[in-house]
């Protein structure tokens, strides 16, 4: 099955906005076996449109589009689409009563404009947007007129706005596309999530054992991101799910719990907080450089507030000594970056907030401030535990102050979740 995607937006071509479309629909539909082979993105022309759809059309099972189905005068889609396709636009009084309720819920008069977003290509089957005016549609081109097969296509419209294209994707066009286009094949897959080791080491640490399964028809992908790598296992067919639970199973054996934190869509942080409420333990944040993302990155996760205490952003000097009891003598003699006040503030922490750990980090995210001695990108941070010797490690983490930031906060969280 040939699946292609075409995201509208002469913002996305712009760079004014971030097209992350791609990224959600594409592993939406992966997750479930089906793998679209071309993505592009097009400007909100009618030329444009047009033409890339009817390529799609010409060669593809499944055309997804995403945006120009709202009111303003560059939603265009789906009366290009409607053209093109020779169906002519209906007035549907259902979605126009679902658009009148929208407004109604938020206390607004329902403006004129929005009644072009109840014109419904003939034969099309209306997604109901409960997030928004746009409803999606979904076009059954049997047969399809540009291809030279007299094989059949289906034509999926999605609203542009992430909140509104996000549940119509997951809850409708998901369930769409499995009746009514099945793989004809099990499809099973299960990502075990790492971090601690770099892509070429855990290739080279899993690989060689898995290659028995892999003769039978496992998968294996790796995706590095920052400060972690996925391990993708996928197999098909009637033991697809044995193949892959060996696979697991083994790769589980070799890497152990210490690199792998979770599978799927776990994130590091929800392994702590899972980690922390299991063990009915408590934590304090004591973060100078990091400027709070430790404590961003937990409070994401729902039940934070069971285990979290308090996070401290003691950005200078004297907010490390008020807040956290840090000495002058070792701001004076050893600097705000260095293994003494780090532990200082770990340890100040634990005490003050009186948690069961704590975590403290201090470094210079640049681009400047470094020295010979530390360098930019140089950070300290420390684990302090209750009753227990407090942890320091040093760390070498030049890059962008974005980038440095999210890897300290990683290397720290991953620090708590050994000792965890």
């Amino acid at each position: 099955m040939k699946i292609e995607l075409i995201n509208t937006g002469s913002e996305l071509l712009l760079g004014r906005v971030l097209n992350t479309h791609q990224q959600w629909i594409c592993r939406g539909l992966a997750d479930l076996g089906y793998e679209v082979s071309r993505q592009i993105c097009v400007p909100d022309d009618g030329p444009s449109i047009q033409a890339a759809v009817r390529e799609s059309l010409s060669r593809a099972d499944l055309i997804i589009t995403t945006g120009g189905l709202g009111p303003t005068s560059d939603d265009i889609t789906r009366d290009l689409i409607a053209q093109m396709l020779g169906r002519k636009l209906i007035f549907d009084p259902a979605v126009m009563a679902q658009i009148e309720r929208y407004f109604a819920s938020r206390q607004r008069s329902t403006p004129p404009k929005t009644e072009l977003q109840a014109m419904i290509p003939e034969g099309a089957r209306v997604l109901p947007n409960l997030n928004g005016t746009a409803p999606g549609l979904a076009i059954p081109c049997e047969p399809n007129p540009f291809s030279n097969s007299s094989a059949k296509a289906l034509l999926i419209l999605l609203p542009g706005p992430p909140r509104e294209l996000r549940p119509m994707f997951t809850d409708l066009a998901l369930p769409l596309i499995q009746r009514e286009m099945p793989l004809s094949a099990k499809f099973v897959c299960r990502t075990l999530r790492t971090a601690g080791m770099g892509e070429s080491l855990v290739e080279n640490k899993i690989a060689p054992p898995l290659e028995p399964l892999v003769r039978q028809g496992l998968e294996i992908g790796y995706c590095a991101r920052i400060g972690e790598v996925d391990v993708r296992l996928i197999a098909r067919g009637e033991c697809a799910s044995e193949i892959v639970a060996q696979a697991e199973l083994t790769a589980r054996e070799l890497l152990g719990q210490t690199l792998i934190f979770g599978i799927d869509d776990d994130s590091m942080e929800s392994a702590i907080v899972n980690l922390l409420t299991d063990q009915r333990k408590t934590l304090a944040l004591a973060e100078s450089c990091t400027g709070g993302m430790i404590a961003n990155r937990i409070t994401d996760v729902p039940g934070a507030s069971a285990v979290l205490i308090a996070g401290l952003v003691t950005y200078s000097n004297q907010s490390k000594q008020a807040l956290l009891g840090v000495r002058s003598e070792s701001l004076d003699a050893h600097g705000a970056v260095s293994e003494v006040v780090a532990r200082e503030m770990a340890e100040g922490a634990i005490a003050r907030l009186d948690t069961d750990y704590a975590i403290s980090v201090t470094g210079i995210a640049g681009p400047s401030g470094g020295t010979d001695a530390k360098p930019v990108g140089t950070v300290f941070m420390a684990l302090a535990r209750r009753d227990a010797q407090t942890i320091v490690r040093r760390q070498f983490n030049n890059f962008d102050r974005e980038t440095f930031k999210f890897v300290t906060s990683q290397q720290s969280l991953s620090m708590l979740r050994e000792q965890l």
